[in-house]
């Protein structure tokens, strides 16, 4: 089942985003660097380009991701007319000191007592777009959490030299044509808990390691037989991790919930090393097969504990 998640509140997010941005220079896209293209939101792209403004778009969380796929994604988006890229982790001082004068080479008229540059941050939901402000302002405005959708409401910030920058509330699109993008953002914590079951979400995530050239990190990350990795189906990994981590209830019930979570959690904390799970090419594959109606890179279908 493919996965779709568009609070109430999003809507008045998405209305009140369009007003702003008449009143910005340049738009700073926060995206996941794990899945590039995947955190990119249509609607946000859409809204953007009718009017016209030039955008920064930021790699966050590099530090998770796989560096010569990071670059890779840089020159492909840079190959937009009207947009930047940086790499950077928001948490790193040296990096975050990159972004204004990036943004600012997008709109150099923009640099005068009387112009001064007006920015604003958009982005999918957790991907640190709340983390970036506070470093930009070097204070603690906006609250932060692990969670999607703790920013509630368009904020509008100073910073030094007059600058003006907007906070934004994460916002997804009312529909996630590609069933593969659902997954990857319910396995990198941008989509609400309550919108999936977590072990679908740990097997879809096996399956993109497995097909991405990652096997041999889960295999390293739970001491498992790496040919146990590249060859099995993706419910006996998630059984094999399981026992691996004690996720076994009395009777030897594997606990599946416990075990994904436990499996997911080692993902989004970098545990399995530094993976980016899309390609320029492999997204161009599963947007051919989205568009075919082929789902051979979803979820399999088996259901858990039947095998």
């Amino acid at each position: 089942m493919a996965i779709q998640w568009f609070p109430g509140h999003m809507h008045a997010t998405r209305k009140r985003l369009q007003e702003a941005l008449a009143e910005v220079d340049v738009v700073i896209e926060v995206l996941d660097a794990r899945i590039p293209a995947a955190s990119r939101n249509p609607l946000l792209e859409t809204l953007r380009r009718s009017r016209q403004k030039p955008c920064l778009k930021l790699l966050n969380k590099s530090d998770l991701a796989d560096p010569e796929r990071t670059e890779r994604w840089r020159a492909a988006l840079q190959q937009e007319a009207g947009v930047a890229t940086l790499a950077l982790c928001a948490h790193q001082p040296a990096d975050v000191r990159q972004v204004i004068p990036a943004a600012q080479s997008l709109a150099p008229h923009r640099n005068h007592p009387t112009k001064p540059l007006r920015m604003m941050i958009v982005g999918i939901p957790n991907v640190g777009k709340s983390t970036l402000l506070n470093a930009l302002l070097k204070r603690k405005a906006a609250k932060v959490g692990d969670e999607p959708a703790v920013t509630k409401a368009v904020q509008r910030y100073h910073l030094d030299g007059l600058r003006t920058i907007f906070d934004t509330p994460g916002m997804m699109w009312p529909k996630i044509e590609i069933e593969h993008d659902g997954w990857m953002l319910a396995a990198c914590h941008a989509i609400g808990r309550n919108a999936v079951r977590e072990e679908e979400v740990a097997l879809a995530l096996i399956t993109t390691l497995q097909e991405e050239g990652y096997a041999e990190r889960i295999a390293k990350r739970y001491g498992l037989p790496e040919t146990l990795i590249t060859a099995s189906h993706p419910e006996a990994i998630l059984e094999a991790i399981a026992e691996r981590r004690g996720c076994v209830a009395r009777g030897g019930v594997i606990d599946w919930e416990r075990a994904a979570l436990v499996f997911l959690q080692d993902f989004r904390d970098g545990r399995l090393g530094r993976v980016t799970l899309e390609t320029p090419e492999s997204r161009t594959l599963r947007i051919a097969r989205a568009t075919t109606g082929d789902k051979s890179d979803m979820i399999p279908n088996c259901p858990l504990g039947t095998r």
